[in-house]
């Protein structure tokens, strides 16, 4: 939740915590919507969208949303993209009969092949974006009439822990309810739309500006995610994904990035700790970058405080820990003597010491911690 309070503080706007909802398990998307429905259920419409979706006409995309609303008192309504090319990552809908200013969904159809992709752009088919929207009422009744259990499990408890331990499998809201249901409608839109959910959809709309550090000789249509610290030259290749993190480097030919799900797939079959733990880590209180390690002897981290947090108050047996202050102002408690340490300062915690890095101040506090085991 830390990290959805830290984007609403960025955006200037104000929720209550208790409107954030953070699922105990990950049961897919239709206990996952049915929670903020059920949260909410005093409000008559509502709009569901993924949080990695790009939408260049945001004016006209709300104008589709306004036009939509008296389709959303009688439907389901998923809205479809307009596709300008086969895709075989994305789920497609066939448009039935006219309604409002949309359509009944007559079939959905799974991920296919590039052939039934292109047919079914020629018979005007469109993509699935995941993006919903209906009243409280209709999706009450179709839950109820569909999965009465989750609809059940809901209605019974208000607290997220109880609700989720009675749900007995993972369903998504497509699967569960959509290609059940004869209350789906589809609604076409044409907004530049881009799920980003591949390197290749980022490639798609990343700018042709010229980087500095990538050199080319004889090579065309890559698309390259490199620290700006290093310099790349590619010789001879051409439409190639390269993305280089500190933990990980990834190369696939464009087109074929989304089966990195095949390689996420495998580092959980080896019980690789990447998975779950990266270089660049959230928490509470902001978070951290892990710049340099040596397993068993010392790990360098640049940590970034967010205003007015703290970390905890704690103690280490077997580690001492250096802190430079790169930038702001720390508030450090040392067994129990609090003080600051000013941008360009350091100080020294040794083993068995009591502990607490805080930011008392209005911006962001910068450090760079080297831990000696």
């Amino acid at each position: 939740p830390f990290i959805v309070e830290g984007q609403i503080r960025e955006l200037n706007q104000k929720i209550p915590k208790e409107n954030i909802i953070v699922e105990p398990l990950a049961l897919n998307t239709l206990p996952a919507i049915a929670s903020g429905v059920f949260l909410a259920h005093e409000v008559d419409t509502f709009l569901v969208m993924p949080s990695d979706h790009q939408i260049e006409n945001e004016d006209e995309f709300i104008q589709d949303i306004i036009a939509s609303k008296k389709l959303a008192l009688e439907k389901i309504i998923t809205f479809g993209i307009k596709p300008h090319s086969p895709k075989t990552g994305y789920g497609y809908i066939e448009k039935g009969e006219p309604i409002h200013n949309g359509y009944i969904v007559k079939t959905f159809k799974e991920k296919p092949d590039l052939t039934s992709a292109s047919e079914y752009i020629e018979k005007g088919f469109l993509w699935n974006a995941g993006i919903f929207m209906f009243s409280y009422e209709v999706f009450a009744l179709e839950l109820l009439a569909y999965q009465p259990a989750i609809h059940d499990a809901f209605v019974h408890s208000k607290d997220i822990h109880e609700i989720y331990s009675n749900i007995k499998e993972k369903l998504s809201i497509d699967y569960g309810l959509l290609e059940l249901s004869h209350k789906v409608a589809v609604v076409a839109l044409d907004v530049g739309w881009n799920d980003l959910g591949s390197f290749d959809a980022l490639d798609e709309i990343s700018t042709d500006k010229p980087k500095t550090n990538i050199i080319n000789v004889d090579s065309n249509y890559n698309y390259l995610s490199i620290s700006e610290k290093k310099v790349a030259a590619l010789i001879d290749v051409d439409d190639l994904i390269i993305v280089d993190t500190n933990d990980a480097l990834l190369i696939s030919k464009k087109s074929s990035s989304e089966k990195v799900k095949e390689v996420v797939s495998e580092l959980v079959k080896d019980n690789d700790i990447r998975v779950d733990y990266h270089v660049k880590d959230y928490r509470p209180w902001g978070h951290y970058e892990v710049l340099d390690e040596e397993i068993k002897q010392f790990k360098v981290k640049r940590i970034f405080v967010s205003p007015f947090k703290r970390l905890s108050y704690q103690m280490h047996y077997h580690r001492s820990e250096h802190w430079i202050v790169v930038k702001g102002t720390a508030t450090v408690t040392i067994d129990g003597k609090e003080f600051d340490v000013q941008q360009g300062e350091s100080i020294f915690i040794k083993t068995t010491q009591k502990h607490r890095l805080e930011n008392k101040t209005k911006k962001e506090a910068t450090i760079k911690i080297k831990e000696l085991n």
